[in-house]
């Protein structure tokens, strides 16, 4: 699963705009048909001044619809969904640059 919003951009356009205050950010969606629910996730490069709410509406527009329909779990993982995305996404940036140091760092030493 890749980072929407990061297509085209260098490594060095990418560290800026984190410096600047952008974050990666996960959302949410919940899809359920009788009683099986799906719940999965998103990823997006969100730069600093855009709105971290309106970029996960569309994830939350589709739980509403289509997640409640799942017995038991169906409004379970809708609610925790839409608390997440409603609160601006899960801040992920922390988790995914430290993997990103890691996996370098492993890369090195692999190398040598």
């Amino acid at each position: 699963m890749g980072i929407s919003g990061m297509e085209g951009m260098s490594n060095d356009q990418i560290n800026f705009e984190l410096q600047r205050g952008a974050k990666i950010v996960r959302y949410y969606y919940c899809v359920s048909v009788l009683v099986l629910t799906y719940r999965g996730a998103r990823i997006y490069f969100v730069k600093d001044g855009e709105n971290r709410f309106l970029r996960g509406l569309p994830f939350t527009l589709l739980s509403l619809v289509a997640g409640w329909w799942g017995i038991p779990w169906g409004p379970i993982r809708t609610v925790q969904s839409l608390v997440v995305n409603c609160g601006g996404g899960k801040d992920i940036t922390a988790e995914v640059l430290n993997g990103m140091a890691a996996r370098s760092a492993a890369a090195g030493a692999i190398t040598r």
